[in-house]
């Protein structure tokens, strides 16, 4: 290093090399603004200014090379060979030319580093080539380890340089110019420093060899165009800034009038945001600018993200909230410089949304229970959990009773708040269940994870049912019923579990309601029983197996027949017959009642109209009959199809068929009753036995149930209510025909107590058809 500085100082015009710097130090500026208005330029001249900074780069190097040379101070005479000096001028171009065309538009830094070593082979080679240009009257040796420092010290600087230049930070580029200049000086001072000259004067300076006298005025002429080719690309440079300006306060102003939040970053750094930003960051936009992008979107590595596509994010606000965001973002030029625009859409708004939708897709809109959906999805989730961890859990299905009774007569807005007062109640015993919704209608289910006293829970939940509501004035006296199957006792999956608590609800609903059944296995066998019948019921109408029965009504005193009630039987191709009470039920259920009863009411007015004039046919209607508006018609087709005359027709119908709808129930009962029909209340004295529906509706007789007189004449109570309805009926004008009547004894006491009609097993069994019309057609054996 000694002999370096010592070469420097002593063997060279300091202002020659001060000038030499001035030329290094203005060429190189000149190279990169040109450089960087290339980068700016349109596609139609980028190409032009991209070779004007290429060969200015090459003549910078070549003259900063030369104006040392020149202020080497040999002591002896020296000369330049003009081939071997163009030479070095044209191959650094070309190298320039290769190294900075190899990385255009690259972002890759190991692709810069090598573009930027291939750069410093190149002017080393300028440099090598252009001392082994200059010849004296003399010998010239090489300290060959000062050339390797040369390119030790200076090689790795190009490439710095290169990869400088490329990175987005300002301060970072900035040194690119340093490192060139470093990296230049070093070789050239190196390099004059290996060179040692020997003076011989029998060497003669080469004929051809150029004078420094000469080659001074060339070199003096590129350096000036250098200097006036900084002062362009000053004026680039200042050109460059103001459009730079305009493009980001442009950039700024669309920014702000958009309704997204905007962040212009400088890498990592954020130029500006828009006013959308900083109003959801809950600052000003001043106080973002040049501070870090991870400030605002921590855990967020832009680079990270494909271009275009949104990726969910937080934003930090001032106040320390992180808030959820979509963030998506684009690489932009902005001047010469690529920025990097990124959008932040608040999702704060969706995410209520979808979890309002949630919550309304999950929950009942009527009670805010969980809904059908969310206990499919929770009991599924509960036999996983279940299965896995070996515990088990109690399934309850809650059916309110009673509830239909409630919509009807006090209409479905106090029926409706009925389910809400219910779901409160349920709610209150919430520390029972791990969860409560309800399924549709009146029917709830609860989750119980206490296996060991779910029969006590079922008790208190009956008894909370139990007490009366009060609402909108009317007291309200319901009840429920549960069905409880066990997980994994009763089922080992969700299905198996839900269809056997089910079954147990059912179980509880015909064992009367207001109370619970576990599970088991019968119920099973019972179900499927039913279902055979429901398949088999449902062709047994097309197959022609349904049977009408008959049972004789006569005149207790004379025994002469007046009418017959028609059964409906059902005879079974595999299991003979079946009785109504088993098969009845089963088709109101499943609807088809009506089309069951519309077959028997034909074939009974068909079979009547066989019999003698004077008797008459009794029909069981149904409530889903009653409430069929075209039922009218129904009837009339049987008459016209049968030949049967209205007046031996005879419809009875129930209390609890009248209380389904009541309006609908007086209309038709009416114009039966104005075809000159008789309406006949059967079961009279099981329901309610209200006395208002004798005095509005058209009945013509009323028919005693036959658990009345299955006890008289010994019980009291059975006979007081058995005279006071003959009572009441003679007071209406209407017939009373007793059911049930099997001894001589309940006989006699019909006739006492002035009854109009008796049927039971002491006249006739139920009987076919035909054992009918024998039965009419043998001399009474029944009269008194």
């Amino acid at each position: 290093m000694q002999y370096v500085y010592t070469c420097l100082r002593e063997a060279h015009d300091q202002s020659l090399l001060l000038l030499a710097g001035l030329v290094c130090l203005v060429g190189v500026y000149a190279s990169f603004a040109v450089a960087r208005h290339a980068a700016r330029a349109e596609a139609s001249v980028k190409r032009r200014w991209a070779m004007i900074a290429i060969m200015a780069a090459g003549c910078t190097a070549w003259s900063t090379h030369m104006i040392g040379l020149l202020a080497f101070q040999p002591g002896m005479l020296s000369g330049f060979d003009p081939v071997l000096t163009v030479l070095s001028l044209g191959l650094t171009i070309v190298g320039i030319g290769l190294s900075v065309g190899s990385i255009i538009g690259s972002r890759s830094r190991p692709r810069r580093l090598i573009a930027g070593v291939f750069l410093g082979i190149s002017i080393t080679l300028l440099h090598y080539l252009g001392q082994y240009s200059y010849v004296v009257t003399g010998h010239v040796r090489w300290n060959y380890g000062l050339i390797a420092w040369s390119l030790i010290l200076s090689i790795p600087l190009f490439g710095a340089a290169l990869v400088a230049a490329g990175e987005r930070t300002p301060a970072v580029r900035n040194c690119a110019s340093l490192l060139l200049i470093a990296g230049i000086s070093i070789l050239h001072f190196f390099g004059m420093a290996a060179l040692q000259l020997e003076f011989d004067p029998r060497i003669e300076l080469p004929s051809s060899a150029l004078s420094p006298e000469i080659v001074a005025p060339v070199v003096a002429t590129v350096s000036a165009g250098l200097v006036l080719l900084g002062l362009v690309g000053v004026r680039l440079a200042v050109a460059a800034k103001a459009q730079l300006a305009r493009d980001r306060k442009k950039l700024r102003q669309l920014a702000d009038l958009a309704v997204e939040g905007l962040a212009i970053c400088d890498g990592e750094t954020i130029d500006a945001v828009n006013a959308s930003l900083a109003r959801l960051a809950g600052c000003t936009s001043d106080s973002l600018a040049r501070k870090a992008l991870s400030t605002l979107l921590p855990n967020v590595d832009i680079s990270a993200i494909p271009e275009h596509e949104e990726e969910d994010a937080e934003l930090l606000t001032t106040s320390g909230q992180m808030i959820p965001v979509r963030v998506l973002w684009k690489s932009v030029s902005v001047g010469s410089r690529q920025q990097t625009v990124i959008a932040v859409r608040d999702q704060s708004e969706r995410i209520r949304n979808e979890h309002k939708i949630r919550s309304l897709a999950y929950s009942d809109t009527l009670t805010g229970l969980s809904n059908r959906l969310q206990f499919n999805e929770a009991l599924a989730s509960r036999c996983t959990e279940a299965a896995m961890s070996g515990t088990g859990f109690a399934l309850f299905f809650l059916d309110l009773d009673r509830f239909k009774t409630v919509n009807d007569t006090l209409g479905h807005m106090v029926g409706d708040e009925l389910l809400v007062r219910v779901s409160k109640r349920l709610s209150a015993r919430r520390s029972s269940a791990s969860l409560i919704a309800r399924l549709g209608g009146d029917e709830f289910a609860l989750i119980i994870d206490d296996k060991g006293s779910v029969a006590e829970i079922a008790v208190v939940i009956i008894e909370v049912l139990s007490k009366p509501f009060l609402i909108d004035g009317s007291v309200i006296d319901i009840a429920g019923s549960i069905g409880i199957s066990m997980f994994p006792e009763d089922g080992g999956d969700p299905s198996t579990v839900t269809r056997h608590a089910d079954l147990a609800l059912y179980a509880a609903k015909h064992a009367g309601g207001s109370t619970y059944r576990f599970y088991e296995e019968s119920m099973s066998v019972t179900a499927e029983h039913r279902r055979l019948l429901e398949i088999d019921l449902r062709r047994a109408l097309s197959r022609d197996e349904f049977e009408v029965h008959y049972q004789p009504q006569v005149d207790p005193k004379t025994g002469k027949v007046q009418g017959a009630e028609a059964l409906a039987r059902w005879r079974h191709p595999t299991r003979g017959m079946i009785p109504p009470a088993e098969f009845i039920p089963v088709a109101e259920e499943i609807s088809l009642i009506g089309d069951i009863g519309a077959w028997i009411l034909r074939a009974a007015c068909v079979e009547a109209s066989t019999w003698p004039h004077d008797i008459t046919v009794a029909v069981n209607l149904s409530s889903v009959q009653l409430r069929d508006k075209s039922f009218p018609l129904t009837v009339l087709s049987a008459l016209e199809a049968s030949g049967l005359p209205a007046s031996r027709l005879e419809l009875e119908i129930t209390e609890s068929a009248l209380m389904q709808d009541e309006a609908l129930a007086f209309d038709t009962l009416q114009t039966l009753r104005a075809m000159g029909i008789r309406i006949s209340m059967d079961d009279f004295g099981t329901g309610y036995s209200s006395l208002n529906y004798l005095r509005r509706f058209p009945f013509s007789k009323i028919k005693i149930d036959q658990s009345f007189i299955r006890h008289a004449p010994q019980d009291y109570e059975c006979v007081a209510i058995i005279q006071a309805i003959t009572t009441l009926a003679s007071k209406l004008h209407m017939c009373v025909t007793v059911e049930g009547v099997e001894t001589d004894e309940q006989r006699a006491f019909t006739i006492a107590e002035g009854c109009d009609q008796i049927q039971g097993y002491l006249i006739s069994r139920p009987v076919d058809a035909a054992s009918m019309r024998q039965f009419l057609r043998e001399p009474s054996q029944k009269a008194a």
